[in-house]
């Protein structure tokens, strides 16, 4: 799995039928590869959770999503495991199938929201539009595979 993590002042998600919104926290951007585990999901949620991209008073990265009290919008990407060697057009068989890749998905933001975390999603397998206000920037990619950070 992969997972693109961005500190955010606010994230936005919509596509019609949903509308949903975060202020401080992180805008996920989750990706399922067709060689993900069971074991990956909760490796990423702790990581993630525990991660220290928050500046504390002295402006070091010290602070984690619970201790600032952020949410989390997770946006499902299965883009993130496009295959672009060859020609001008991705390809993506080394992303999980639909079905399977949803249920990994849904798993996640039930790991996250476990810690305490309020976690808000887009709509799984549909176009959305995403508003990030990426805050620093900070963006860190996490990857998992056979339940370890790789």
């Amino acid at each position: 799995m992969k997972v693109v993590v961005q500190r955010v002042k606010q994230a936005s998600v919509s596509n019609g039928s949903i509308e949903n919104k975060i202020n401080k926290g992180y805008c996920l951007l989750v990706g399922v590869g067709k060689s993900s585990t069971e074991a990956d999901i909760d490796v990423l949620a702790k990581k993630i959770v525990n991660a220290r991209l928050f500046e504390d008073e002295h402006g070091k990265l010290n602070l984690n999503l619970q201790q600032v009290q952020g949410e989390v919008l997770s946006i499902s990407q299965f883009t993130l495991y496009a295959d672009v060697k060859k020609g001008n057009r991705p390809g993506f068989t080394n992303s999980m199938p639909p079905d399977k890749a949803n249920e990994f998905y849904e798993k996640l933001n039930d790991a996250i929201r476990a810690y305490g975390i309020n976690v808000l999603t887009g709509e799984f397998g549909t176009d959305m539009l995403v508003n990030i206000a990426n805050d620093g920037p900070v963006t860190i990619i996490y990857e998992s595979q056979d339940g370890k950070i790789v």
